[in-house]
């Protein structure tokens, strides 16, 4: 690999480009980035952002002489790695899919619009992180409450195919480590659902849980619920006793 001085040096005689910063920056990186693209080039817009922000970086992108795809990856990168699902979208699609083929990769065609696929990532990012902010509200006020045991006993009864206590591990875990790049991503899905004329009040409240979690800079430690809420728990204790 070799590191470009410049966003010049970086894209002379690119033939395709990933755009992966984050979801507030990727209108931004596509106007620094269009002056120095390649005529044909194609720009893989894959962040987590709004249809309506793909769309516009798409404009940019096109006016420069770039080709842009809309792209949404689906789930995490490890342990799929380059494998993991992805759906691309945009006029370009065709001709990207043949290139992520060559690599490898796996994509599917979600439509032929930039946004398309974009909007699927978006919309179901409510139910995924929300549910991840859920966990957080429902399970850390049980375990400062000392009702823990019991409210993850009744949730078990109420749905006994979800492994409960593994599963809501998992959803700390995803907040501490990633709780940052996740609020951004919900503001961009409250951006979506505004696009939409929807209401946009949970995906705002989950933003500033993963906001919220994230900025406690915590490891996520054993893959245990009980220790990763006290360790929440007592961050979030040393902040109120500062403020």
């Amino acid at each position: 690999m070799t590191l470009a001085a410049d966003r010049a040096a970086a894209l002379d005689g690119a033939e395709a480009v990933w755009c992966l910063v984050t979801a507030d920056r990727a209108v931004e990186a596509a106007r620094q980035c269009a002056p120095h693209l390649p005529a044909g080039c194609l720009w893989l817009d894959a962040n987590s952002c709004s249809p309506g922000a793909k769309r516009v970086s798409a404009e940019v992108i096109e006016a420069a002489g770039g080709r842009c795809v809309d792209v949404a990856i689906m789930a995490p990168v490890h342990p799929r790695l380059h494998r993991t699902p992805m759906l691309i979208a945009g006029p370009h699609a065709a001709a990207a899919a043949g290139l992520l083929s060559d690599l490898d990769m796996s994509a599917e065609i979600a439509g032929d619009a930039v946004g398309d696929a974009s909007a699927v990532k978006m919309i179901r990012s409510v139910m995924i992180k929300g549910i991840e902010a859920l966990t957080a509200e429902c399970l850390l006020a049980a375990r400062r409450a000392g009702v823990d045991g019991r409210v993850l006993g009744s949730l078990v009864a109420s749905d006994p195919g979800t492994d409960w206590p593994r599963r809501a591990a998992y959803n700390l875990e995803r907040m501490m480590v990633h709780g940052g790049r996740r609020a951004a991503e919900m503001r961009e899905v409250a951006a979506t659902l505004d696009e939409l004329g929807m209401p946009s009040g949970l995906a705002t409240a989950t933003a500033q849980w993963q906001d919220r979690i994230g900025q406690l800079a915590l490891p996520a430690g054993p893959d245990d619920l009980a220790a990763r809420s006290d360790a929440i728990l007592a961050r979030l204790a040393g902040r109120d006793d500062q403020g």
